[in-house]
């Protein structure tokens, strides 16, 4: 039987925020909303990640997640980072794309994340292992991901023994969960309190938020919708204000609601909330991604509103 982690009590945690990549009702790129909220998320004191799931990634051809690679290496100068490697669309050696991949982002200052594909995902643990230990060779570090299907079909949850053995590789500076499980997520920080404790686990459960108080830190697209808000939170964690609790709940409520099935479609909830909020100008999104329906705005702005009353 798992026991549950203890309470880590006035850890602030490492909060990155999947950066939402907003749409032109037309199709094309919102590039200055986009700008607008990759400021507002490095001045609230959260790390940016780009080329994500939440920025649509899988929908993107390689030269234009190039093109938003650069122009958020000029945003960032010389601020923190993380970018996708993302290989699931590419022909040619699996292996030498990740390299490639990972070694422009760390090239221009971001810390790359390697994204899973069809192709690694059904290898054998062994190699699953040996393909990371040869992308930790090519860069400084670099981060892991595990992700469940209801995400993405090339997506998986490794096994405990082969999260275990990818702890040894000393360039792979952490990982991110996204299991949606917390039972999955205690036993790896279990794992990594007893074998390798500077090791971050970064939780993607957008349904449940409140994994920081085990150990946990986070890359989720929930943070995306306020990242504010988040930044807040954890500031409340870290002095054990009791205010953390009715703000964590607030949040918690959106992404109860914004990542219900199809998963997927937590985007659109994401682009109608920063459009309510006036980050970005359009709610848009691609022709090709899942939609909610309008309906939700109603409820969305319920449940903002919530959170903007804890903000003061």
């Amino acid at each position: 039987m798992l026991a549950i982690p203890k309470v880590h009590f006035s850890r602030k945690p490492e909060g990155i925020s999947a950066a939402y990549l907003p749409w032109k009702p037309v199709g094309r790129i919102d590039f200055e909303s986009y700008q607008r909220g990759l400021e507002r998320t490095w001045a609230c004191g959260l790390t940016p990640a780009i080329n994500m799931d939440t920025g649509f990634a899988n929908l993107l051809s390689l030269s234009e997640r190039r093109e938003i690679l650069q122009l958020v290496a000029r945003l960032a100068a010389g601020r923190p980072f993380v970018a996708g490697a993302f290989v699931e669309d590419l022909d040619g050696d699996m292996l030498a794309n990740y390299c490639t991949q990972a070694s422009e982002i760390r090239a221009l200052g971001g810390i790359p994340i390697v994204f899973q594909c069809s192709e690694l995902v059904e290898q054998s643990p062994d190699r699953i292992v040996e393909v990371y230990r040869r992308i930790g060779a090519s860069v400084d570090r670099f981060l892991g991901f595990e992700l469940g299907k209801m995400f993405a079909p090339f997506g998986a949850i490794y096994s405990i023994d082969t999260f275990r053995h990818l702890l040894d590789i000393p360039s792979l500076g952490g990982l991110k969960h996204s299991s949606l499980s917390r039972a999955m997520e205690w036993e790896r920080l279990a794992c990594r309190d007893q074998y390798r404790p500077d090791f971050r686990i970064y939780t993607g459960n957008d349904l449940a938020i409140d994994m920081i108080q085990w150990g946990s830190d986070y890359l989720l697209g929930l943070s995306a919708f306020y990242p504010e808000a988040f930044a807040l939170r954890d500031i409340y964690w870290g002095n054990q204000d009791a205010r953390f609790y009715e703000l964590n709940d607030a949040l918690q409520m959106l992404g109860g609601f914004t990542f219900r099935p199809p998963v997927p479609a937590y985007k659109h909830n994401a682009a109608m909330v920063l459009a309510m909020r006036g980050v970005i100008d359009s709610d848009a999104i691609p022709v090709n991604a899942p939609g909610r329906p309008s309906s939700d705005r109603e409820f969305l702005k319920i449940l903002v509103d919530r959170i903007d009353a804890l903000m003061s």
